[in-house]
């Protein structure tokens, strides 16, 4: 089992930067591929980011591209979301999902990639 527990949610103003942690533990960290989804007010649960096991590969959902950043630090089991010029739009829960692949370097955008989930932080952004 691999438990993920999110950090660094608030509330920012239009504009803003905020930074999501998500530390996790219960299995070998670089292990794992881990993925940010986000679920605003009466929506699915869409993809955000992935970032492959030792962190050289990254790949972002269009409607984020060039303003957020994933990246991880495996010694700390942590993985971060940096997310810049933030827009109402962006309000939503932000979820941490993380799959075990000791052995691939493919990147998962969809939900069923991902074996494990953290609760969720909510990130807030006014106008």
């Amino acid at each position: 089992q691999v438990q993920l527990v999110e950090s660094g949610g608030g509330l920012v103003q239009d504009g803003g930067s905020l930074r999501l942690s998500c530390a996790g533990s219960g299995r070998t960290f670089s292990d794992l591929v881990m993925g940010w989804f986000r679920q605003g007010p009466g929506k699915e649960r869409d993809f955000v980011a992935a970032i492959s096991r030792n962190g050289g590969s990254t790949y972002y959902g269009e409607s984020v591209l060039g303003r957020y950043t994933i990246s991880r630090d495996n010694a700390k089991n942590t993985v971060y979301l940096q997310m810049n010029s933030l827009k109402p739009e962006d309000t939503a829960v932000y979820y941490c999902a993380a799959r075990w692949s000791p052995k691939t370097t493919v990147l998962y955008t969809d939900l069923d990639g991902y074996q494990y989930w953290g609760q969720g932080t909510q990130v807030t952004v006014s106008s």
